[in-house]
């Protein structure tokens, strides 16, 4: 096939782009450019230079050509967008899923020829074919799992996706990268938002929402236990980064409007409903299952709840879980 796949400089599309060439496809990379050089006077150096070095030396190893893709201004318009409205508005955003579909997935398919069978890239996610129907299927590795982030997927993007590590765990992945004598073998993984490895997040929330004193207030007693720096920097069962004594402290509630965060020493308060949600704009892929009761993932990570739907309307979901969650 001739295949377009998605490199970040990392050791999974790497791997992924190696698997792909002794498959004998046709490969182009693709590198995606998605930040604004005045975004990144906060940081210094642009974080980019460093993923490509790594890009270009693992294409010239497979002797792959690669083109680098400007996505800035979409990128700025959807994810961007999307992510601090979220944060205004006290909920917590998932940047990630956001650039899976609107960019990785989405606009990218625009940018390149038509003559492409398929786009590749490293995430850890499997899909398979039943029927002419798309299925996203997780990852042995439940650790390393990404379906969470690809969730919101469509048929039509499923449709042209492969994910050539995706049957691999982390540790098969790290041994393929040495075994491949991959330029970027031991570079260790990224923890930044989507391909933005260097870019701490709440540099991020900085740089778009700055900073704005409130209180820290425990929500049995109304006690005012210390300050932070602005109620988007927070979100609903953190328990670290508060830098409050005779903890834990999980943070349980916050007052928008008057820039209040609460918290308590109890994670399973009974003043905040821990065992009920809402899910709104659901995504069903393919389609909405009729089970007793569900797995549910309320972030990424190999934890899971167990729950059942009380309601379906419109797209919008009521689950009740079988055991409490303080992170809802």
């Amino acid at each position: 096939m001739n295949v377009a796949v998605l490199l970040s400089g990392g050791v999974d599309s790497s791997v992924a782009l190696n698997l792909l060439k002794n498959e004998g496809h046709s490969l182009t990379a693709f590198y995606l450019k998605i930040w604004l050089e005045d975004d990144l006077a906060f940081l210094g150096n642009c974080p980019w230079e460093e993923d490509l070095e790594y890009v270009r030396a693992v294409c010239n190893q497979l002797n792959v050509p690669l083109e680098i893709v400007n996505m800035q201004q979409e990128y700025l318009d959807t994810v961007v967008e999307y992510t601090i409205s979220e944060l205004k508005q006290g909920n917590t955003p998932s940047p990630d899923i956001m650039c899976n579909l609107n960019i990785k997935f989405g606009l990218f398919f625009n940018k390149i020829s038509n003559d492409f069978d398929k786009v590749a890239s490293g995430h850890y996610a499997q899909i398979e074919e039943i029927n002419s129907l798309y299925y996203l299927k997780e990852n042995p590795d439940k650790v390393k799992d990404q379906t969470y982030f690809l969730s919101y997927l469509k048929q039509e993007q499923l449709k042209k996706i492969l994910f050539p590590i995706g049957k691999y765990t982390k540790q098969q992945v790290r041994q393929l990268a040495n075994q491949f004598n991959l330029p970027n073998k031991d570079r260790k993984d990224s923890q930044g938002i989507c391909f933005l490895g260097k870019i701490k997040y709440n540099d991020f929330i900085k740089f778009h929402l700055g900073e704005k004193e409130g209180k820290i207030v425990e929500i049995e007693t109304g006690k005012i236990l210390g300050n932070h720096k602005g109620y988007w920097f927070h979100t609903i069962g953190q328990r670290s980064g508060l830098g409050l004594s005779g903890g834990p402290w999980y943070v349980i509630k916050k007052d928008i409007e008057d820039n209040i965060v609460y918290v308590s020493r109890n994670n399973q308060t009974e003043k905040v409903p821990h065992d009920k949600l809402k899910v709104l704009d659901i995504n069903w892929i393919p389609y909405n299952p009729d089970f007793d009761s569900y797995e549910i993932k309320l972030r990424h990570g190999a934890n899971k709840n167990i729950g059942v739907i009380e309601k379906i309307d419109n797209q919008n979901v009521i689950l009740k879980l079988n055991e409490p969650d303080q992170g809802i």
